[in-house]
């Protein structure tokens, strides 16, 4: 399954590096996200790097996800897709 990384996961004056709102084809609603937990994601950069990261949870009520990555993730990767292992 393939999603679609949205945005850093962010508060008024925070922003973390290594959290991504992602949204998943055919994930309407928060119901349909709550399965994908702990669901392992991998990013491919366009240099060939791997980032692995795992679905920590539902992200508001129309099934986006966040993402929790191993390190933090290059500004580039918004609007990229991942994978769902």
């Amino acid at each position: 399954m393939e999603g679609l990384i949205l945005h850093y996961r962010q508060g008024a004056h925070t922003q973390y590096g290594n959290h991504m709102i992602v949204h998943f084809a055919g994930v309407e609603n928060r119901a349909k996200a709550l399965p994908l937990l702990g669901k392992k994601v991998v990013w491919t950069s366009p240099a060939g790097k791997q980032i692995t990261g795992e679905v920590h949870g539902a992200h508001g009520n129309k099934g986006t996800v966040r993402v929790l990555f191993s390190k933090g993730m290059p500004g580039q990767a918004i609007g990229t897709f991942v994978q769902l292992v």
